[in-house]
């Protein structure tokens, strides 16, 4: 260790204490430890040539919810070619009403600019196009969000920025509105991509705000003082307030009071709020969706505080189109957003089809009503599915997933016993479900499980092994259940083989995957 400590000293000018130090420790370490002495010293010194956001890990991908994704893209299902393989339930992707999607492009060729019957517009959209987007997509999506919200609010074309998905919106107005090591809050569970898109480059802080079981993770205003009282106690400067308005991934939507007193609040303090409204049109029951847009009518409040993020990645379902949006209130926001979104503009092919194709009210009232029926059903299908076997879900009306509470199966009530289950769940049951720990939940044993990303097919295959391994659980009592996952030779996990197996990858590796810059996680992989 000391000999090891040494020569990292010699070769690199970082301080003990800096960021790109602490990470290079390990990759010596397990360099030193296979005798590589001139291996070591060429990845330290490959390592010590990138900027600290490149050697920082700050892009969560040591996050399970970024490693259920890799056990799946090395053993994906496919219900002939691989049909013990893993199901993807990681992904929050509506594919209900692609074929309502597909069969208005069918019939609107004129559309796309790579037909005979678009092709007129083939120099008008290649040709260099602004950062404000070209108009008719910008009046589009505006008069699109505003029917995602029952049309009983308007949004001005104007105040349109585009950003590279709702990543590059949630960046975009994070780099508008903070400056690095300032924080904003934001209610748990949260989004575990949140840390990846609000803090990697930006360097801003996201301070959770607990929220509990005991009132269904509904944030209260006790809960948003503490959080906010706390981090005035720690000298960090809070810029605002993040919210996911319908919640992911809770699947829930937040009332009308709830949100008057949030407005009150950042008014109060004078700082902003950010919503994030991507599920608007997710909404499948009761009680309907309520934007911040409409109680900002009803509360005395600064609007220039107010901003929205939207995309058409889950509405849609369209997240391959990279299609983001800033709305703000605030015209100085506006403007900056503007300048920064020359790094992640939505392309001008992408605008036109989408613009033709949000301006068909029929298509839209259409594709509206229907999404909303099929994703209630799909929601009933698989809720009842898991009561079968008594596992219960939070009450939830929006959204593409479930909250499902396998607390009754955890061996201990402890962050360890969720990481036992939920290995389990992904080596023994070939499910990729993202563990409550992953989404910063202070109450193990919750897990969001996607339903909208599959076929139906699909779905009973997943319920029938679900059914399956709870049935087993509760016949073999959950204690000699977890004692089995504790002991099962298949899936291997220690702090020292995480730290070793991780660190003696490449540079060059380590940014191969879209998802994660570590494509081959120790946490999940399995020895046959």
């Amino acid at each position: 260790m000391l000999v090891a400590y040494k020569f990292l000293l010699r070769f690199s000018h970082s301080s003990p204490s800096s960021q790109a130090f602490l990470t290079l420790i390990p990759i010596l370490l397990a360099a030193y430890k296979n005798n590589r002495e001139t291996s070591a010293r060429k990845v330290l010194l490959e390592a010590m040539s990138l900027s600290d956001i490149a050697t920082n890990d700050m892009h969560g991908e040591k996050s399970a919810y970024f490693d259920g994704w890799k056990a799946y893209d090395r053993d994906p299902f496919h219900p002939k070619k691989n049909p013990n393989g893993v199901l993807q339930m990681g992904l929050a992707e509506n594919q209900l009403s692609f074929d309502l999607i597909e069969e208005w492009i069918i019939k609107h060729p004129e559309a796309s600019i790579c037909t005979p019957e678009g092709i007129s517009w083939f120099k008008d959209v290649a040709i260099f196009q602004d950062y404000h987007g070209l108009a008719r997509f910008r009046e589009a999506v505006a008069k699109f969000m505003g029917k995602a919200r029952g049309g009983r609010v308007k949004f001005d074309p104007d105040r349109i920025v585009m950003g590279g998905g709702a990543t590059g919106a949630n960046e975009m107005i994070m780099f508008c509105l903070a400056n690095p090591e300032e924080a904003f809050l934001v209610p748990s569970p949260y989004y575990p991509a949140f840390d990846r898109d609000m803090r990697w480059r930006t360097r801003v802080k996201i301070l959770p705000i607990e929220c509990k079981k005991s009132n269904n993770f509904k944030i209260t205003k006790q809960a948003l003082e503490d959080a906010y009282q706390k981090a005035q106690e720690q000298n960090i400067k809070v810029k605002g307030l993040i919210i996911t308005n319908p919640s992911n991934p809770l699947g829930t939507t937040m009332n009308r009071e709830t949100l008057k007193s949030l407005v009150s609040f950042i008014n109060e303090k004078n700082i902003h709020l950010v919503a994030d409204e991507i599920y608007a049109a997710t909404v499948f029951s009761s009680p309907q969706f309520v934007s911040v847009a409409e109680v900002m009518k009803e509360v005395k409040c600064n609007p220039n505080l107010i901003h929205i993020v939207y995309s058409l990645s889950k509405d849609l379902g369209l997240p391959g189109l990279r299609v983001g949006i800033v709305y703000s209130y605030n015209d100085a926001v506006v403007s900056c957003g503007r300048k920064m979104s020359s790094f992640g503009l939505v392309s001008s092919q992408t605008q036109h089809l989408i613009a033709s194709m949000l301006s068909d009210d029929e298509f839209v009232d259409n594709f509206l009503v229907e999404t909303s029926k099929r994703l209630g059903k799909r929601h009933e299908l698989f809720t009842e599915g898991l009561a079968e076997v008594g596992i219960k879900c939070l009450e939830s009306n929006a959204g593409l997933f479930v909250w499902m509470n396998l607390q009754h199966l955890l061996k201990d009530h402890t962050l360890d016993g969720e990481m036992e289950l939920w290995h389990a769940i992904i080596q023994d049951v070939k499910l990729n479900v993202s563990p409550g720990s992953s989404f910063h939940c202070s109450e193990p044993g919750w897990f969001r499980v996607c339903f909208a990303n599959m076929d139906e097919d699909t779905v009973y295959v997943a319920l029938k092994r679900i059914k399956k391994f709870a049935g087993n659980g509760q016949k073999e009592g959950a204690p000699a259940k977890a004692k089995r996952w504790k002991n099962n030779n298949a899936l291997r996990l220690s702090l020292s083989s995480r730290i070793y197996d991780e660190t003696v990858m490449s540079p060059t590796m380590i940014m191969s995957s879209p998802h994660s810059p570590m494509p081959h996680s120790p946490l999940v992989r399995a020895r046959t």
